[in-house]
């Protein structure tokens, strides 16, 4: 089983399948086709499939390469969609990027999408095919969910009929093609033999270390390095209503900080989106025994989830101060992806600070120039607003006429929750300026 599978990956002539066509899955889908192996593609959305087969590119937003890479290798006959798993029994090797969220509620994994595609897949598995589970998933779902699945549907057994790999995706918007070519991947085998053929596939297109190593390490540095990032945030944020409140500039603070040799002070700001950051944390602790008591990740958590709620507690004090209350007032929020230059929503910071807004009284107008929906026009979406929130540091917003956005408006408000517009500007084009980790402000210490 092993040699035939590594002479077809060698050879390039392994039918790949590539479940899930999102922001994973399809970059990966086409890198391998560009590197010569024919690919398929299965999503579960007909007009995503649809828009792929015509060689138009599915995600929005500034991602360099993609949309070009993959209008070619579907001309050329090297990638193709569908909705049928059939497909699967054709296979030699099958990757899974498909959503794997905690419920709001329990913070709990969620893994409804990840059954479902490990079930239909179970059912057209053929004997030799290794399995790569790309998502992000708790420690201890590979042998607790993902095996057993793919065993029961199949009626074959890991190790003897089929390989079985976890190799958490290293990608983000805006990069997705660059960090899946450049970034270092963990791959985590069922066996040493099933990582090491995973390590001979992803070598025809990533160009950084391949350490393979079992499943649960490779669980583990996946979500363990995205809660490194969010605690790091944390204290970021935290660091920022500090200076706010002694009347502190947090920017100018943390440049200093990190003059300092090893410090390495993160940026702060409007909250913490995207689909990894807010649910990694969660998953790396989902499976600790009862006798574990997380302190440091709930508490980073709940830091970074309170940042847009912050940002909405700046607005009502800024409106406040110009005469303007804020149960009628008009507010428009710039930015409702969680990344700039990015059309992805997923766990926005805005769509939190938008229905504190509401349900404070304010009437919301959104905009953004990536996201489907909020695409209009800037000037109409800022006209007699009484206060405009930058959530998202857009190129766009960056390059703002102030001037100009102040005739629009009837109360000059602006809040800025990425810095994405300097104080001294602001004022000097006479707005009534807050900025999250800025103190020093009139009507503050």
């Amino acid at each position: 089983m092993k040699e035939s599978l590594l002479e077809a990956i060698d050879a390039k002539t392994a039918n790949v399948a590539m479940i899930g066509l999102g922001y994973v899955g399809l970059p990966v889908a086409c890198t391998f086709a560009d590197a010569g192996f024919p690919v398929v593609g299965l999503d579960r959305n007909r007009e995503r499939v649809d828009l792929i087969n015509r060689g138009l590119c599915p995600i929005e937003g500034e991602e360099p390469g993609l949309p070009e890479l993959m209008s070619r290798v579907v001309s050329e006959g090297r990638l193709r969609a569908t909705v049928d798993y059939g497909v699967c029994r054709d296979a030699r090797i099958v990757l899974i990027a498909v959503d794997t969220p905690v419920d709001p509620a329990t913070n709990r994994p969620g893994y409804e999408a990840l059954k479902s595609a490990l079930a239909d897949l179970g059912r057209n598995l053929s004997r030799g095919t290794l399995v790569i589970v790309e998502s992000t998933i708790a420690p201890g779902t590979m042998a607790g969910v993902v095996q057993p699945i793919l065993e029961e549907t199949s009626g074959l057994r890991v190790n003897d009929d089929f390989y079985l790999v976890n190799c958490p995706e290293r990608v983000m918007p805006g990069k997705l093609l660059a960090n899946l070519r450049n970034m270092h991947r963990v791959v985590g085998g069922m066996s040493p033999q099933a990582a090491e053929v995973a390590v001979r596939f992803y070598r025809h297109v990533v160009q950084a270390d391949l350490d393979a190593v079992d499943c649960l390490t490779a669980e583990l540095v996946k979500t363990m390095e995205n809660a490194y990032r969010d605690v790091q945030i944390a204290f970021a944020n935290e660091m920022a209503l500090l200076c706010e409140d002694m009347g502190a500039d947090v920017w100018q603070v943390r440049e200093l900080v990190n003059k300092s040799p090893y410090r390495l002070m993160h940026l702060p700001g409007a909250g913490v989106g995207g689909h990894c950051i807010p649910k990694d944390p969660w998953l790396l602790i989902a499976g600790a025994s009862e006798g574990f008591e997380p302190r440091l990740i709930p508490t980073a958590r709940a830091v970074n989830d309170g940042m847009p709620l912050h940002v909405a507690d700046l607005t009502v004090a800024a409106l406040r101060e110009a005469g303007v209350d804020v149960v009628g007032a008009r507010v428009a929020v710039l930015g409702y992806a969680y990344l700039e230059n990015s059309d992805d929503t997923r766990n926005s910071p805005s769509e939190a600070l938008v229905a504190r807004l509401r349900e404070l009284g304010a009437e919301v107008v959104v905009h953004d120039p990536y996201v489907p929906g909020y695409q209009g026009d800037l000037d109409g979406a800022v006209r007699d607003c009484d206060a405009v929130a930058v959530m998202v540091a857009h190129d766009a917003y960056r390059a703002l006429d102030l001037e100009r956005l102040r005739s629009l408006v009837r109360t000059p408000v602006l809040v800025d929750g990425r810095r994405v517009i300097e104080r001294g500007r602001a004022e000097a084009a006479r707005w009534n300026y807050r900025g999250v980790g800025i103190g020093g402000i009139t009507g503050r210490k």
